[in-house]
C-alpha cells in the first residue's frame, strides 16, 4: 500500500501492510485440520461456500481478477465474465481447503484423492533429465502432492513472510520425503545441481516474477513479463519438458501427465517462451475457471506502459 505523496509540506507516510498474527494464523491452520476430516464431497462444499464468501470479502483480489480477465477475455460480456470469476473464487476456495487433506491425511487418502493419469509419460523418462511444467491452476499443490506421494522430485518455493505459514507449507509439501525444497531467492543453481544427481524438477513458471530474467511475450494476446526459465533449464540440462496439468473434479483431482514435448528447447528463448504460454493458454480454455486469475499476472509492463492494476484503471463492474 502507497502513503501520501511527498509534498513540499508534507512527509511520505508507510503504512505496513497488515499480517496476521501468529494467534490467527494457528486458529485457521487449527480450522483446517478439522476440516480435513470430513468426507471429500462435505469438505469440497464447504470450501466452494468459503470461496463465495471470500469473492465478497476480497475486495482487491477481486478487482486483479476483474483486470484479468477483461484483458484476457475481451470478447465476454461483463456478465460473463463476472460469473466466471465467482467460478474461480469457488475454486480456489475449494482448493484452499482441500489443502488439510495435503498437511494431515494419510497417504491412501492423498491418492485416493487425486488421480495420478499418464504416469507411464514419466516412467518412460526415468534416468534422464526432465523438467515436469506445471502451470497455476488451483490443484497445483493437489497434484505436486500426490506426486510426492510415491516420487521423489526438487522444486522452488517463495518464503512466506508469516514464519508458522511457511513451516506448515513446507512441512507439507515433504511430507513424504520425496520433496527436495529450495528457495526462490537463491536463484537456480540448486536446482541444476539436484538435476545433475537426477532429481525431476517440478517448475511452474507463469507468474510475473519481475523484469529481470523475464522477456516481454504475449498472453492472450496481452504483453506479459515472462521467464524464459523453462528454455534456458532444457538447454542447460539437456532435459525433457513433461506437463502436469492439475484438474479439479466434482470430487476429488487429477493430475495428468501429457507427454513430453518434442523439439524443446530450440535456439530461440523467445519461441520457446512465446510456445509455453500458448500452451497454458489452450489448457486454460478448457477449464477457465480454475486458473490463477487472481495473481497480478501483467503488472510488469514496458516502459511507458501503465500498470493495469493501478488505481484509475477500469477493472469491470462492481458487484
Amino acid at each position: 500500500m502507497q502513503g501520501c505523496p511527498a509534498t513540499a509540506h508534507h512527509h511520505r507516510v508507510h503504512l505496513r501492510p497488515i499480517r496476521p498474527s501468529p494467534i490467527l494464523t494457528r486458529l485457521a491452520f487449527g480450522v483446517l485440520w478439522l476440516l480435513h476430516f470430513l468426507p471429500l464431497r462435505a469438505l469440497a462444499a464447504v470450501g466452494s461456500f468459503a470461496g463465495t464468501i471470500g469473492y465478497y470479502l476480497a475486495r482487491s483480489r477481486r478487482r486483479i481478477g476483474r483486470v484479468n480477465l477483461a484483458l484476457c477475455f475481451p470478447h465476454l460480456s461483463s456478465r460473463d465474465r463476472e460469473q466466471l470469476l465467482k467460478r474461480h473464487f469457488r475454486a480456489f476456495g475449494r482448493s484452499v481447503f482441500e489443502r488439510g487433506i495435503i498437511f494431515w491425511g494419510p497417504k491412501a487418502r492423498i491418492q485416493a484423492t487425486v488421480c495420478l493419469e499418464g504416469i507411464e509419460n514419466f516412467e518412460a523418462l526415468k534416468g534422464t533429465p526432465l523438467i515436469i511444467f506445471a502451470p497455476h491452476f488451483v490443484g497445483i499443490d493437489m497434484a505436486a502432492a500426490r506426486l510426492a506421494t510415491e516420487y521423489r522430485a526438487c522444486g522452488m518455493y517463495a518464503r512466506q513472510s508469516n514464519s508458522i505459514a511457511d513451516e506448515m507449507l513446507r512441512r507439507g509439501r515433504n511430507r513424504f520425503g520425496n520433496a527436495v525444497l529450495f528457495p526462490r531467492d537463491e536463484g537456480l543453481l540448486p536446482v541444476l545441481q539436484a538435476m545433475k544427481e537426477g532429481l525431476p524438477f517440478l517448475y511452474a513458471p507463469d507468474m510475473d516474477l519481475g523484469a529481470p530474467h523475464s522477456i516481454f511475450v504475449p498472453f492472450f494476446g496481452v504483453t506479459a513479463a515472462t521467464t524464459t526459465g523453462l528454455s534456458v533449464i532444457a538447454r542447460v540440462t539437456r532435459a525433457k519438458v513433461l506437463p502436469l496439468i492439475a484438474v479439479q473434479r466434482p470430487a476429488g483431482y487429477v493430475a495428468r501427465m501429457l507427454p513430453a514435448w518434442d523439439d524443446f528447447p530450440s535456439a530461440d528463448a523467445d519461441a520457446d517462451t512465446r510456445r509455453m504460454n500458448a500452451y497454458i493458454e489452450a489448457r486454460i480454455l478448457e477449464m477457465p475457471e480454475q486458473y490463477h486469475w487472481l495473481h497480478k499476472r501483467f503488472k510488469t509492463q514496458p516502459p511507458g506502459k501503465p500498470d493495469p492494476y493501478a488505481q484509475g484503471a477500469p477493472a469491470g463492474p462492481e458487484a
